[in-house]
C-alpha cells in the first residue's frame, strides 16, 4: 500500500513541477530560473529546450522528444557552510558550484552564529549566476536554562543591519556564558581527577562510552567556538525586515512559537526537512500539528550539511571533534544517512509532492529575500576638521606645513609638482580622511611617546612622507606614487604602521577603540584552515588512531613536497613502512584531503582594524576577541578588501620595542639622548660589521640566508641594503637571480638587457 501511494506521490509531483532529472548520458540546457540571476548585457530569452529520457515504465519503450518543462518553486532556504564550525564541511564556494550544477537559481546560507562566510558565498553565487540570499541561524534564550534555534533570512538593507547588530548582542552574551561554561567544565573535570581513584568509579566509567578526560559524549564542549544566545528583547528590537525559520524537530514548542510570530507577524515559517528517517517523520508530524495550532505556515527545506553526498563522513567526522569522541562510538550523534546534501530542486518537490504549498513556500520566502551585499552601505568615518575647512583642503594645509618641515621652505619645485599631483589624485578619490586619520593615528604614537613608521607602498607617497607617516623621501629615491594609489588599480590605499610590540602597541589600538567607539572599529579576523599536520592529527583521533601514530603519521604526510598529492602521500607511507591501502589509512586519507583548506576556527589578525563612520557592527557582525578589550569583525582582510571596507594595519615589531629600551638605557646611564632620525647613515664600522655578517639580532639582515649574502654584497651605503633586503625573497631566490645580481655587480659577469 506504501508503494502505491509513493508512486501515486511521485507522479503527482511529475504533473505539478512537470520536471525530472534528465538522464546522465544526455545534456539538456537548463530553464532559467525567475529567481536566476541573469548576466550584465544577457537579454531576456524563452526558457531553453533540450532532451530527456521518457520513463520506460510508464511508456513502454517509446523515446520522444519534448520540451523542456519550466523548473519548479523549490529553493534552499536551510543550508550551512564550514564556517559553521565543526557542524558542515563544504565551503560555501563548493555549496555555489553544486547548486548551479543541480540548475538551482538562489541558495540561502545560514551559518550558525554568524556571517563569517557570507562575503565568500556572495562572490560565488555572482559569479555563477545565483542569487545568494544572506541569513545566520541564532540560539534564543527561551528560560534560564533553555534555548531554542531560529534561522533569520534577510529582506532588506535595513534586515542586514538588525541581523548584524543582533549577533553583535548574541556573541557579547555568549563571551559571558563561555566563561561560566568553562568554569562548570573546570569543576566537573576536578570532582572526576578526585574520584578517579575509586575502583568502582573506574567500573562505571568503562561501561560509558568513552571520551577525552575532559568531556563526555553529548557535553557541549566549552573549549570550542563560542555560542552566540539572543534574548526575546533583543530579537524583538532586531527582528524587522527578516524572515524566521524554526526549526521542525523535537524542541519546537508553542511557547517558542507564540512568542516567534509575535515577533515576525507574516514572517515566521516552521521549516521541516525529509531525509528518509522514521524518527524524523514523527518529528514532522509533530511540528505540522504544532503549527497548524499556532496558525504558523509550515516551508520544506533541505537542512544542507555537505555539498554532495560522499561529504557525509567529513561531516560526521566534524561532529565527532566537536563532541570529542570517535566514530565507531559516536551513535546518534552522526547522521542516519547521506541525505544532508544539496538536492536538486525536483528531488526534494518529490519528497514533498504531498505538501506542494510547503514546496511553493520557499520560493514565497525567497522572492522576499531581496537583498545583497552591494547594499551594504559601508562608509569610511571622516575626520574632525575645523570650521570652514573641508577634509582634502584641511589635508592640504597639514601637507604644506610638513613638506616645509621635511624640505625646507621653500619647498623644492620637484617635491611641489609630486605634492600637488598627490593631493589631486587623493582628493579626487575621496580618500583625504583616510590619510587625516592615519596621520592622528601616527601623532598620537609620537606623543605618547612611542617609536612609530610607516611600512610598504605608502613610502612612495611624498604625502605621506610630509605628514610624518613615513621616513622615506620618495622624491629623492624616485619612487613611484602610482605603485601606492592610482585610479587605474580601483584598491583602497594600505597604508601599515610599525609599533612596538606589547603595551606601547596596545596603547594605540585602543585609542583607536575609544575614538570610534564600542561599535565603530573592531579587529579583521583570520580564518585559520586545516593544514596536513593537524588535518592529521585531528583525523586521527576521530578514527580511533593512538597518539603516537598520529604523530608518526602526521610527520611523514606533512613531509610530502606538493600538500594533495595523493600519490606522494602513498608513497611516503609505504616507505615508513605504513600500508596505504588499510582500512583506516585509507580513510584518514581520505578525510585529510578532504578536511585540509576548510576553516578551523577563527583568529585576530596581528594588526588589522577597520573603523566605520556609524556602527561598524551594522555592516559585519563584532564578536569579543580571546584577548581583554579587544573585539574582532567576523571577516578576514581579504573579505574586508572586497567589499570595500578600508583596514589600517597596526603591526608590533619587537625590534621597536628593543630599541625604545635601549633607548632609555643610553638615556639613564649615559645621560645622552640618541635620535635615530640623525644617526650617520653611512658609518664606516658599522657597514664593516656588516660586511662581517656581523648581523645576530640586527633587524631585517639577522636570518641565515642574509647573513651568508653579506659577505658577498658588500654592502657600503644605506641603499645596498635596501637591494640586499629585497633580494633575499621567495621570488627572486625561486627565479634565481641572486647569484646573477651578486656575479654582475662584483664585475664577474656583465650586465645584459633583454
Amino acid at each position: 500500500m506504501r508503494r502505491c501511494q509513493h508512486r501515486a506521490h511521485a507522479a503527482a509531483a511529475h504533473d505539478r513541477c512537470r520536471a525530472r532529472l534528465p538522464v546522465r548520458r544526455c545534456a539538456p540546457a537548463r530553464a532559467r530560473d525567475p529567481l536566476e540571476r541573469k548576466g550584465r548585457d544577457e537579454p531576456d530569452q524563452e526558457p531553453a529546450r533540450g532532451f530527456r529520457r521518457i520513463d520506460r515504465r510508464r511508456i513502454k519503450g517509446e523515446i520522444n522528444r519534448v520540451s523542456r518543462p519550466p523548473a519548479c518553486d523549490y529553493v534552499e532556504l536551510r543550508c550551512r557552510s564550514a564556517f559553521s564550525f565543526l557542524e558542515a564541511s563544504a565551503n560555501p564556494e563548493d555549496l555555489v558550484a553544486a547548486a548551479a550544477e543541480r540548475g538551482h537559481g538562489a541558495l540561502a546560507l545560514a551559518d550558525r552564529d554568524g556571517l563569517y562566510g557570507i562575503p565568500r558565498f556572495h562572490a560565488a553565487a555572482r559569479g555563477l549566476g545565483l542569487r545568494p540570499i544572506v541569513g545566520a541561524e541564532l540560539r534564543v534564550q527561551t528560560d534560564e536554562n533553555g534555548a531554542a534555534n531560529l534561522l533569520l533570512l534577510v529582506e532588506t538593507p535595513r534586515g542586514y543591519r538588525n541581523l548584524a547588530r543582533l549577533i553583535t548582542c548574541g556573541h557579547a552574551r555568549g563571551a559571558a556564558s563561555f566563561a561560566q561554561r568553562a568554569q562548570v567544565a573546570r569543576s566537573k573535570r576536578k570532582l572526576r581527577a578526585a574520584s578517579a581513584s575509586c575502583a568502582q568509579r573506574a567500573q562505571v566509567s568503562r561501561s560509558e562510552p568513552q571520551a577525552s578526560e575532559d568531556h563526555r559524549v553529548g557535553e557541549r564542549r566549552p573549549s570550542g567556538k563560542r555560542e552566540a544566545l539572543v534574548t526575546w528583547p533583543e530579537v524583538e528590537e532586531h527582528a524587522a525586515d527578516l524572515c524566521a525559520l524554526a526549526r521542525g524537530d523535537e524542541r519546537l514548542t508553542t511557547a517558542l512559537l507564540d512568542r516567534a510570530r509575535a515577533h515576525f507577524p507574516g514572517r515566521l515559517w516552521v521549516d521541516v526537512s525529509r531525509h528518509g528517517r522514521r524518527d524524523q517523520e514523527r518529528a514532522n508530524r509533530r511540528a505540522v500539528d504544532l503549527a497548524s495550532a499556532a496558525r504558523v505556515p509550515v516551508v520544506a527545506t533541505g537542512d544542507v550539511r555537505h555539498a554532495r553526498a560522499e561529504g557525509r563522513m567529513l561531516t560526521d567526522a566534524l561532529v565527532c571533534l566537536r563532541e570529542k569522541t570517535r566514530l565507531d562510538r559516536a551513535g546518534r550523534l552522526l547522521a542516519g544517512n547521506a541525505e544532508q546534501h544539496l538536492h536538486t530542486r525536483e528531488e526534494i518537490a518529490e519528497r514533498f509532492a504531498d505538501h506542494p504549498a510547503w514546496i511553493h513556500a520557499s520560493r514565497a520566502i525567497a522572492e522576499r529575500c531581496a537583498f545583497t551585499l552591494e547594499n551594504l552601505g559601508y562608509r569610511f568615518p571622516e575626520f574632525p576638521i575645523p570650521p570652514g575647512e573641508t577634509q582634502a583642503s584641511f589635508l592640504r594645509i597639514l601637507t604644506e606645513y610638513g613638506a616645509r618641515r621635511r624640505y625646507g621652505a621653500p619647498v623644492p619645485a620637484r617635491a611641489r609638482r609630486q605634492l600637488e599631483h598627490e593631493l589631486a589624485m587623493i582628493e579626487k578619490l575621496d580618500l583625504a580622511g583616510y590619510f587625516l586619520i592615519v596621520h592622528d593615528i601616527v601623532r598620537f604614537a609620537c606623543e605618547a611617546p612611542m617609536l612609530v613608521q610607516g611600512r610598504g607602498s605608502a613610502a612612495n607617497s611624498a604625502v605621506c612622507y610630509a605628514l610624518g607617516i613615513t621616513a622615506v623621501d620618495p622624491v629623492a629615491m624616485n619612487l613611484l606614487f602610482e605603485r601606492f594609489l592610482s585610479e587605474e588599480r580601483g584598491e583602497w590605499p594600505d597604508i601599515d604602521l610599525d609599533l612596538p610590540s606589547g603595551d606601547q602597541r596596545e596603547k594605540v589600538i585602543q585609542y583607536v577603540f575609544e575614538k570610534y567607539g564600542r561599535h565603530g572599529a573592531a579587529m579583521t579576523a583570520v580564518v585559520v584552515t586545516y593544514r596536513t599536520r593537524m588535518a592529521v592529527r585531528e583525523m586521527g583521533k576521530v578514527l580511533g588512531l593512538g597518539e603516537d601514530a598520529t604523530q608518526r603519521l602526521a610527520a611523514l604526510l606533512e613531509s610530502v613536497e606538493h600538500p594533495g598529492d595523493r600519490g606522494g602521500e602513498r608513497a611516503v607511507l609505504r616507505e615508513a613502512g605504513v600500508d596505504p591501502a588499510a582500512p583506516r589509512i585509507a580513510a584518514l586519507l581520505d578525510l585529510v584531503a578532504r578536511v585540509r583548506g576548510l576553516p578551523r576556527h577563527l583568529g585576530q589578525h596581528s594588526g588589522g582594524i577597520v573603523i566605520a563612520a556609524g556602527r561598524l557592527d551594522e555592516v559585519v557582525p563584532i564578536e569579543p576577541a580571546a584577548m581583554v578589550d579587544r573585539r574582532v569583525v567576523q571577516w578576514d582582510k581579504e573579505d574586508c578588501a572586497d567589499l570595500g571596507i578600508i583596514k589600517i594595519d597596526l603591526l608590533g615589531l619587537g625590534m621597536l620595542a628593543a630599541l625604545e629600551d635601549t633607548l632609555e638605557q643610553v638615556r639613564v646611564h649615559e645621560g645622552v639622548i640618541v635620535d635615530l632620525a640623525k644617526l650617520p647613515p653611512d658609518d664606516p664600522a658599522t657597514y664593516a660589521m656588516i660586511r662581517r655578517a656581523d648581523t645576530i639580532g640586527t633587524f631585517q639582515i639577522e636570518s641565515r640566508a642574509q647573513m651568508a649574502t653579506l659577505p658577498r654584497m658588500k654592502p657600503e651605503r644605506f641603499y645596498d641594503l635596501v637591494v640586499e633586503v629585497a633580494i633575499i625573497r621567495p621570488g627572486p631566490i625561486t627565479g634565481k637571480m641572486v647569484n646573477p645580481y651578486l656575479n654582475r655587480r662584483a664585475g664577474r659577469e656583465p650586465v645584459s638587457y633583454p
